[in-house]
């Protein structure tokens, strides 16, 4: 990768643009400046200040073909060859040239929003009466030249013809590179047009704007970084939106097809297929090419004879080096795995996509469905993937810096899924839990607590009113979520703490109606409530609450210090089953909840949101 530093005439910049030598790489965004904006651009090139660098990608790298598109505004001939990309400067020279050329009509929009075509016009007697006055003097009117009160019914001031410019003294900055001679011409003020020439026009000529303008040589991973590194006032590119203008540039897929090969219309086709499966909205188009990433480096690491196989990835670098071929390969198979997933996921009575512990989990699982195929549904496979998931949950391990463990995830867990004498993933030893931590498991933000929610409805909680399973479909017909099991209320009139008191352990889901009804009172009141409504035995509802890990007895006195002690441990016994480790159990050697690594996190959140449940 090199790079030149040149100087270019703003006139030679126009001519560029709306001639389509320099032309956008499909990644970048749409023209969203607003009327104001340009108007103080405009100044600025009036007054000769310096407006800032563009920054331009040479044309010519066979191996980068990025899909170009005109700039917004200009129609310029089909199939016409762009020889610079503008990868910086995109808002201030699509600005410039739909203000400075043509009909001088910029599509824009108001500080509310409000779209409208605007140009732009210059007062000249006002802006040669002292520089400080440019500002004043350089004004926005409607795309027909009209400037219009009383919604609508009043014209202001008339700048809709070229007579009417002159008349009034204003000059159309569309023709500041244009025919401006003719309209000068025509001027009565001779003497106000030589010097409007003298001090505006003839200096505009020689306007120079710095390029830094990147060789050929160039690779995707560099343009990537360098757009990132100068696009400080955007939006951060992902690699989605580049690779979706190096796919669109793929010739071959021209040439078979007729058509560029569209990489969003594919994610929204992806989607679609998908609209089922409420979880995988969780799932972006990012998530997607790391799994078809890991897919192919993990196929070229095993077809490598090299005896130095390069390393599975999901890294972007790797991402970036993926081409349309590759794609294709593995996006049927990964939407079909990413659907089991959902069903995966189902299974394990996670069913909305805000109680999926780790959306990024999920990169790795479709991956490894992938590669184990039909053999995943084994019952012995099955089971130790769950135990894969589950470790990863209840280990919270997919908070960050997930690209290295989704490489290992795909390397070792279908080996180890297929054969347990296999190494053991690295996820499932690393996995550990401690019994303080779920004293500060309070809100959804944290992975393991809505693990736990969901280990607690997938080990057979029923609704303590209605006796009905809270599987997919009772899920929403019953309203279920996570609530309180001392209310919250009570829980202040007890001075319960907030580390008890909004503890997981205090916590289970049942149904909108079953919370109405708890209410905030006592549980030997509230249990009275249910029996007599629900026309419930007392017996019958204790079995209920044991579905729930809630020891019903403990419940009837009140007795929240027991409850809570009693109900840690069943909840440390549902951890340890699901992990296949031992829990360890640090509370009663008196570690806080505090002196857990994860409790800082989630503390700044729940003081944003006391009752987050």
């Amino acid at each position: 990768m090199g790079f030149l530093t040149p100087m270019y005439e703003l006139g030679e910049y126009l001519s560029w643009t709306r001639s389509g030598e320099i032309q956008l790489p499909d990644f970048q965004r749409g023209y969203k400046w607003e009327d104001e904006r340009i108007r103080q651009l405009l100044v600025t090139v009036l007054r000769g200040h310096p407006l800032g660098a563009v920054m331009l990608l040479k044309t010519g790298n066979a191996q980068v073909r990025f899909k170009p598109r005109p700039i917004e505004g200009v129609n310029v001939p089909a199939g016409t060859e762009a020889k610079f990309l503008l990868l910086d400067g995109q808002q201030r020279l699509t600005s410039l040239t739909q203000a400075l050329s043509g009909d001088g009509v910029v599509a824009t929009k108001d500080s509310r929003g409000k779209l409208l075509d605007r140009r732009y016009l210059i007062h000249m007697e006002t802006a040669l009466s002292a520089p400080d006055r440019v500002d004043e003097a350089l004004i926005s009117v409607p795309g027909d030249g009209v400037v219009r009160s009383n919604f609508g019914k009043d014209v202001v001031l008339d700048l809709s013809s070229a007579d009417e410019q002159r008349t009034q003294g204003y000059f159309p900055l569309h023709l500041l590179y244009g025919d401006y001679m003719s309209w000068t011409f025509e001027l009565a003020d001779r003497d106000l047009a030589k010097r409007f020439w003298e001090e505006f026009i003839k200096p505009a000529a020689t306007y120079d704007i710095p390029a830094i303008v990147l060789d050929e040589n160039t690779d995707k991973a560099a343009v990537a970084t360098v757009f990132e590194k100068v696009n400080i006032g955007g939006l951060p590119l992902n690699v989605f939106e580049l690779l979706t203008a190096v796919f669109a540039g793929d010739a071959e897929h021209f040439e078979a097809f007729g058509e560029d090969f569209r990489l969003n219309d594919d994610w929204k086709q992806t989607q679609s297929q998908w609209s089922d499966q409420p979880v995988l909205s969780a799932v972006e188009n990012t998530d997607f090419l790391q799994a078809v990433t890991m897919l192919t480096t993990r196929q070229r690491a095993r077809s490598d004879s090299s005896g130095r196989p390069p390393a599975i990835s999901a890294k972007r670098e790797d991402v970036l080096k993926l081409t349309l071929a590759d794609y294709l390969q593995w996006r049927d198979p990964l939407r079909g795995a990413f659907a089991w997933a959902a069903t995966f996921l189902a299974d394990r009575h996670i069913f909305a996509s805000r109680d999926v512990p780790y959306a990024k989990q999920l990169v790795p699982l479709a991956a490894i469905k992938v590669v184990l195929g039909k053999d995943a549904d084994l019952v012995g496979v099955s089971g130790r993937l769950i135990r894969w998931f589950w470790c990863g949950v209840l280990g919270e391990l997919y908070g960050s810096a997930n690209e290295s463990r989704f490489a290992r995830d795909i390397e070792m867990v279908p080996e180890w899924a297929l054969d347990d004498s296999k190494p053991t993933p690295r996820t499932v030893v690393d996995a550990n839990f401690t019994e303080s931590r779920l004293h500060s498991l309070r809100t959804r933000n944290a992975a393991a607590y809505k693990g736990i929610a969901a280990l607690i409805l997938g080990g057979g909680a029923r609704d303590w009113m209605e006796d009905k399973a809270l599987d997919k479909v009772q899920y929403v017909d019953l309203a279920v979520d996570i609530h309180h099991i001392f209310p919250q209320k009570w829980c202040y009139d007890m001075n319960i703490d907030d580390e008890h008191r909004e503890s997981i352990v205090n916590k289970t889901t049942i149904s909108a109606r079953t919370n109405r009804t708890i209410g905030g009172a006592a549980p030997s009141a509230y249990l009275a409530v249910i029996e007599s409504r629900a026309q419930l035995e007392p017996a019958r509802l204790d079995s209920l609450l044991a579905t729930h890990l809630v020891p019903a007895e403990l419940l009837r006195k009140d007795d929240f210090n027991g409850y809570f002690n009693a109900r840690r441990e069943q909840l440390c016994l549902l951890v340890e089953k699901a992990i296949g480790k031992t829990v360890q159990r640090d509370v009663g050697r008196g570690e806080a909840a505090e002196d857990s690594a994860h409790f800082e996190l989630d503390q700044l959140a729940d003081d944003a949101s006391v009752d987050r449940v």
